[in-house]
C-alpha cells in the first residue's frame, strides 16, 4: 500500500488549486478501505468509524452512505453526526467525562451511551426522571453500555497504546476490571436504566492482529463474567479501536483477513454471546486517504543538523510531537539524492518538530507531503496557538488530475 493519497503530480496540483497549507482527502480511498475491512469481518461485526479521527463532514458522509456505525466522544461529534444525517440508532457516545448537557443529546438523538462510571448513571437518571426524549412511562430501561478497564497485563502495553490510552495501569477511562463487582452493586439501584453491553479499549495503532485479537479474547472473557453477574445477556461487546497503519516505509501492514478469521474464531469459542461485536477503527479507514501539503519557508543549519521550516507544524498536526513518530514525508518535485532532514514548523516554540525525514535538498517554496494524514490531523492539533491562519481542506471523490 501506498503511504501518500496522491501522486507527485497530483500533490502539486492540489497545492496549486486549494493554496498552501492544506489538508486534502481522497474519498475513493475512504470507500475502499471500509469495504475491505467489512469484507474481510463476520457478520455479527458492526463498524463504527470514530469520529475523532477525522470529523470532516465529507468523510463521515461517505462512511454514513455504506452504512457505518459511528463511535462519538463529544457533544460536538454528536452534532456533526446529527448534520450529517446519521440516525441515532448508529451512534455510540463514550469518553470518560460527559456534561449532562452532552448526555441529554445523546438520549435526544436515540445515541447507545458507553457508561465510563456512576455519575454517567446518575446523569442519565436525571435526564429519564425529568421526562427526557428517551424517557417512556411504563417503557423499558435505557439499555446502555458499561467501558471496563482491563486488569494490569504488562504484556497488554505496548507501541502506542501505552502513550495513548495508557495501556492497563490507572486510567481515567471506564470502571477498573477489579472493581466490576461493587460498581454492578452500585448500578442496581438505577431501575430506568439497563446495562446490556460491554465496551473494552485496550489498544492503539497495533498492526499485530494477533495483539488485536489477544486483546478481543481478554474483552470477551470480561464480558462472559459481566453477563453472568447482570443474569441477562448481553446485547453488544464493544472492542474498541487499535486498528493500526503504517508510518514508513518496510512497515508490516494490519492483516485485516486474520483479524476477521480470528473473530469468526472467537464468535465460535464464546457460544454464551448471542449479540453484536463492534469494531471502532477510525486511523485505518482515514488515515491513508488523506494527505498535509506545505511549502518550505526557509532552510537553514545549525550544528550539523539541516532544517527545513514548513508552513505548520505542531498547530496543524501534533502527532509527532505526542507519539514520537513523523508521517511519512515526500518532497513532489524536488530531485537529487535525499539525506537527514528535520522538518520544523513556524513556531516560536522548540516543541515545534513534525519529524526527522530523508528528503532532497530543499529550498524555499518547495513542497512538502505528508502521508498517513487523513486520520489525528488538524482537529488534533493547537490549531489556534499563535493565530496562525487555518489550513484549507478539501475532499476530492477521487484523484484530481
Amino acid at each position: 500500500m501506498s503511504l501518500f493519497p496522491f501522486s507527485e503530480a497530483e500533490a502539486l496540483a492540489v497545492a496549486a488549486s486549494l493554496g498552501t497549507p492544506c489538508f486534502a482527502y481522497r474519498l475513493d480511498i475512504a470507500a475502499s478501505r471500509f469495504a475491505e475491512l467489512r469484507a474481510a469481518l463476520p457478520g455479527r461485526v458492526r463498524l463504527a468509524y470514530a469520529v475523532k479521527a477525522n470529523p470532516h463532514p465529507g468523510l463521515l458522509a461517505a462512511f454514513a452512505a455504506r452504512g457505518s456505525w459511528f463511535d462519538a466522544a463529544s457533544g460536538g461529534e454528536l452534532e456533526r453526526l446529527a448534520a450529517a444525517g446519521v440516525e441515532g440508532g448508529r451512534v455510540l457516545l463514550g469518553g470518560p467525562g460527559k456534561a449532562p448537557e452532552e448526555i441529554a443529546l445523546a438520549l435526544e438523538l436515540g445515541a447507545r451511551i458507553q457508561v465510563d462510571g456512576i455519575e454517567d448513571l446518575e446523569r442519565i437518571d436525571e435526564a429519564l426522571a425529568a421526562g427526557g426524549p428517551a424517557a417512556q412511562a411504563g417503557g423499558p430501561p435505557l439499555p446502555v453500555n458499561l467501558r471496563v478497564h482491563p486488569a494490569p497485563d504488562p504484556g497488554a502495553a505496548f507501541g502506542e497504546t501505552s502513550r495513548i490510552i495508557g495501556g492497563s495501569g490507572p486510567s481515567a477511562f471506564g470502571v477498573d476490571e477489579e472493581g466490576l463487582g461493587p460498581f454492578l452493586a452500585q448500578a442496581r439501584r438505577f431501575g430506568r436504566i439497563r446495562i446490556a453491553g460491554l465496551q473494552v479499549f485496550a489498544a492503539s495503532n497495533e498492526r499485530e492482529a494477533e495483539r488485536l485479537l489477544s486483546s478481543h479474547r481478554a474483552a470477551l472473557a470480561i464480558g462472559r463474567r459481566l453477563q453472568e453477574e447482570l443474569g441477562r445477556p448481553l446485547d453488544l461487546v464493544d472492542l474498541g479501536g487499535g486498528l493500526g497503519i503504517a508510518y514508513a516505509e518496510g512497515e508490516a501492514e494490519l492483516d485485516v483477513g486474520r483479524l476477521g478469521r480470528g473473530l469468526a474464531g472467537l464468535l465460535a469459542e464464546n457460544p454464551w454471546f448471542e449479540g453484536q461485536l463492534v469494531l471502532e477503527p477510525g486511523r485505518w479507514l482515514s488515515g491513508p486517504c488523506g494527505a498535509y501539503l506545505a511549502r518550505v519557508l526557509r532552510v537553514k543549519e545549525s550544528r550539523g543538523t539541516r532544517f527545513a521550516i514548513l508552513e505548520g507544524g505542531i498547530n496543524h498536526l501534533l502527532r509527532p510531537l505526542l507519539t514520537g513518530q513523523c508521517f511519512p514525508a515526500a518532497a513532489p518535485g524536488a530531485r537529487g539524492p535525499s539525506s537527514p532532514l528535520t522538518l520544523a514548523g513556524p513556531l516560536c516554540s522548540s516543541l515545534d518538530r513534525l519529524g526527522e525525514v530523508e528528503l532532497p535538498a530543499l529550498r524555499a517554496g518547495d513542497l512538502v507531503m505528508l502521508g498517513q494524514a487523513g486520520a489525528y490531523g488538524f482537529t488534533e492539533a493547537m490549531g489556534d496557538f499563535l493565530s496562525h491562519p487555518r489550513p484549507a481542506e478539501r475532499c476530492y471523490e477521487r484523484s484530481p488530475l
